[in-house]
């Protein structure tokens, strides 16, 4: 089973800042998306948990330690370059 290390620490910042497309004009908490040291994955971006929770599909659970973090459509686009296939 798939656990998160908190030991693991951003290395690079996939595709573009919010910034670069134009998501953001100054302010600085903005979404973003960073592979981790270990290889996973950490968003940055709006927590909708409670938005969604009663209309998840049905198989689709949230857990109590987790979130549904919502990012820009153009920034996953950006990074899909640097995420690799396999």
């Amino acid at each position: 089973m798939w656990e998160a290390d908190p030991r693991a620490h951003f290395m690079r910042r996939l595709g573009k800042s919010a910034h670069e497309l134009g998501d953001t004009k100054e302010d600085l908490t903005c979404p973003d998306l960073w592979e981790l040291s270990n290889g996973d994955v950490a968003a940055i971006g709006r927590d909708l948990t409670e938005v969604y929770r009663d209309r998840l599909p049905s198989g689709v659970s949230v857990g109590a330690d987790e979130r549904i973090v919502v990012l820009p459509r153009n920034m996953i686009i950006a990074a899909k370059p640097d995420i690799p296939d396999a």
